[in-house]
């Protein structure tokens, strides 16, 4: 296999490829075990085509699947200002905690204008109704928006009053980000439970309960993480090298349990594996001090090339976009040539890519 020398692994540029169009799932599969799975092995560079519900037969007794159990919260907001009737579109990032506004929403807008404090914004229901406002209290760092509800909602949490105004928040590559029938069941795993995410841990999404209980059958455990995923994972790089990009915070949590499934595995020799690069960056986050510790807090962890990996043995992805930390991290993990060879293979059969396309495992 050909080396790459050590500057070309921090140019942002060898982690680009050509994507074609008409290869971005738009609509999920009915079934979601019915992917495609490429399957990578790093110790002879091979590649193999099987299908999820191969997977637990990929792996091995005594391995260990680590899934992010962060649920996804229908964040997209639809509506227009109050004031001149202009169209308003946001994205619900959290409550704030702190600062001069603690409770009100952090929202990032878009509008025609320049919105003022204390304008109301009338939001748009899923169903097409009109009702629930919210006031335009500040702006918070980055540019978005402190907000707050207004009416019954102000004493309600932001999950329920999300459930009844908010959108499955899909990224602009489908469908421009419009919401279909079914999606605000799809773009959730069936494990999901802890709410905080503004985007799926995509990987996840080919679970189904039969696949766990084959797994369990098989004596491969499963443990969980939590990283509520945030806009950041879908920038590109635009910096010329790996150590020019800022990389963006997400909160994530490694529970006690998972560190002592962690140790149970590598003491008997199983392997860890990641799904999706999510339970990845918690995994080593929670690590960085040397071993694996129960952890709780931001993580800005960037990894790339290079990188000691201290808890994933192997990893099952979907499909990113080109010149992304998502990229980086999987050549981290396989090696940029085996990873870009990986991608050529599955665009020369046609295999669906992104959010609701097909998998890779990384053995």
């Amino acid at each position: 296999m050909a080396c790459v020398d050590d500057l070309d692994l921090h140019a942002a540029d060898s982690y680009a490829y050509d994507l074609p169009a008409d290869l971005i799932a738009q609509e999920p599969l009915a079934d979601r075990a019915a992917a495609r799975l490429l399957v990578v092995n790093r110790a002879d560079g091979g590649l193999g085509h099987r299908s999820i519900r191969d997977l637990p037969s990929l792996l091995a007794r005594g391995d260990l699947v680590v899934v992010n159990d962060t649920k996804v919260v229908p964040a997209r907001l639809v509506g227009h200002r109050a004031k001149t009737g202009g169209t308003w579109e946001g994205l619900f990032l959290r409550v704030e905690t702190g600062g001069a506004c603690p409770g009100a929403w952090v929202v990032l807008a878009q509008t025609r204008g320049r919105p003022e404090i204390g304008e109301r914004i009338v939001l748009t229901g899923r169903d097409g109704a009109e009702g629930q406002s919210l006031e335009l209290l500040g702006r918070a760092a980055g540019g978005a928006w402190l907000v707050r509800p207004l009416g019954d909602a102000a004493t309600e949490a932001a999950e329920t009053v999300l459930a009844r105004v908010g959108r499955v928040p899909l990224p602009g590559y489908i469908r421009g980000g419009v919401e279909h029938d079914g999606d605000l069941a799809r773009y959730q795993t069936v494990f999901a439970r802890e709410a905080g995410s503004a985007a799926a841990p995509t990987a996840g999404l080919h679970f189904t309960p039969e696949i766990f209980a084959d797994l369990a059958g098989r004596g491969v455990e499963r443990a969980a993480v939590t990283l509520h995923v945030g806009l950041g994972t879908f920038r590109p790089i635009t910096a010329d090298t790996l150590d020019g990009h800022v990389m963006h915070s997400e909160w994530c949590t490694c529970p006690a349990e998972t560190v002592e499934a962690v140790q149970r595995t590598k003491a008997r020799g199983g392997r860890v594996v990641a799904v999706g690069t999510t339970a990845v960056r918690t995994l080593e986050t929670a690590a960085l001090a040397g071993t694996l510790s129960p952890w709780s807090g931001a993580t800005e962890l960037f990894i790339k090339p290079g990188f000691p990996f201290r808890v994933v043995d192997a990893l099952l992805t979907n499909f990113h976009m080109p010149r992304t930390t998502l990229m980086v991290l999987v050549s981290a993990l396989a090696s940029r040539d085996l990873v870009m060879r990986a991608y050529a293979e599955a665009i020369r059969e046609r295999y669906r890519m992104l959010s609701y396309g097909d998998a890779m495992l990384i053995l």
